[in-house]
């Protein structure tokens, strides 16, 4: 296997805030370089303000868009020669009842999440191919395996097809030394977590989790950063459950 130099570059969407930002920190702490892409230009440069890091770049990214990919490696290939890694972190989460939730917002969310993961997969995927090397890691959710009872149908669906995308592009792009692998966590440590459920919601969820407490954001970021390595190459098309007991199989 060729290693190229850009091995240690990573493009992650959804990067400036919650569990998008604790994995850039991650990824910049193992000796990566970053690209921290966003559609919400304020966000990202307080989230650059904050991290103050050499060795990060931020790039205004609307993941339902290809054309915002492709900007966004060419800024990558401008700083850094390519992009080796690519983290589909981008998604849009409602509650909304299952029978309340509107066409238009189903579409809003699938088109974050779902639509979002196959445009970086394609896009990303296609340089990573050329250039015969690359490690994609996109994340999933428990509420894609288990029906997303604490989420809406829409967010859960999305999850659910990021699973499948997954193997679809792992398969296609095994040859071209490209791993496409995806993390599906369950409820997290985040303010994110916690301001969606609630403090009646978010006890109760706690409370069913087999190992008694919310995951650990920063475990899930250092599993990102492991199969982004070069020694990840036999690590594909996989699904890593991290969700405390939740679901089992």
């Amino acid at each position: 296997m060729t290693v190229p130099d850009h091995h240690n570059v990573a493009l992650v969407t959804g990067g400036s805030g919650g569990l998008g930002q604790i994995i850039c920190r991650r990824l910049l702490s193992e000796g990566f370089h970053v690209a921290m892409a966003d559609v919400d230009s304020d966000a990202l440069a307080q989230a650059a303000v904050e991290i103050d890091h050499p060795e990060l770049v931020t790039c205004h990214l609307d993941v339902t868009r290809a054309e915002d990919f492709s900007a966004a490696l060419a800024i990558v290939e401008k700083n850094w020669g390519g992009v080796g890694v690519l983290v589909n972190n981008a998604a849009l989460t409602r509650t909304t009842p299952l029978f309340e939730i509107s066409a238009q917002e189903f579409d809003a969310v699938t088109a974050v999440a779902l639509k979002g993961t196959f445009l970086g997969c394609q896009v990303i995927g296609q340089h990573m191919r050329a250039n015969g090397y690359g490690r994609i890691v996109n994340m999933a959710s428990l509420a894609g395996q288990n029906g997303g009872s604490a989420t809406g149908a829409h967010y859960a669906a999305s999850k659910g097809g990021i699973i499948t995308l997954t193997k679809v592009f792992a398969r296609d792009l095994a040859v071209s030394g490209v791993t496409v692998n995806a993390i599906s966590p369950g409820p997290q440590d985040l303010d994110s977590v916690r301001t969606l459920l609630g403090p009646e919601k978010l006890e109760a969820v706690t409370k069913s989790i087999p190992v008694g407490m919310l995951g650990d954001p920063d475990y899930i970021a250092r599993l990102v950063a492991l199969l982004a390595t070069p020694q990840a190459a036999s690590a594909t098309g996989a699904t890593y459950d991290v969700n405390g007991g939740l679901y089992l199989r």
